[in-house]
């Protein structure tokens, strides 16, 4: 279903955009990264946090990893990530096919600034098989993100 949801986000806002489909799983970024010819640090991984009860999604490079300290001083408190079952209920993604489109609800959305190296990101499509190739920017425009500088 959550594969659905994405089709329809990208139809209605990006209908230029395909989703992509691998035989195999791409749910790590390391499976990720090598069904779609790239190299690990170009896939998108969003990550799934709460501060408070604030939940939110990190979008960042596949490589990158959170930095306590900045996530700290950016958003005021310690984020803690959310389990397999709350990632789904938050988002309606499995884990390893998260990304922030399609979504049930509004959520807050930030970009890490590990993603600007690259001109393309590939980020999940709602299943553990699926992405697509977005240019970054038009990535957070289409999510109405914003940018943070919160990984190491």
């Amino acid at each position: 279903m959550s594969l659905e949801s994405v089709r329809a986000f990208l139809s209605a806002h990006a209908p230029d955009i395909e989703i992509i489909e691998t035989a195999e799983s791409s749910s790590t970024v390391a499976l990720a990264a090598e069904a779609h010819g790239v190299e690990p640090a170009q896939i998108a991984k969003t990550i799934c946090l709460r501060v408070g009860e604030q939940m939110m999604l990190v979008v960042a490079g596949g490589t990158a990893r959170l930095d306590n300290r900045k996530f700290k001083d950016t958003f005021g408190g310690k984020g803690r990530m959310l389990d397999a079952e709350e990632v789904v209920a938050v988002t309606s993604h499995p884990v390893g096919g998260v990304c922030p489109f399609g979504l049930p609800s509004p959520l807050p959305i930030y970009c890490d600034i590990s993603l600007k190296r690259f001109d393309e990101v590939v980020p999940a499509a709602g299943s553990t098989n699926s992405a697509v190739r977005i240019e970054t920017g038009r990535l957070a425009e289409l999510t109405g993100a914003s940018w943070v500088d919160v990984c190491q």
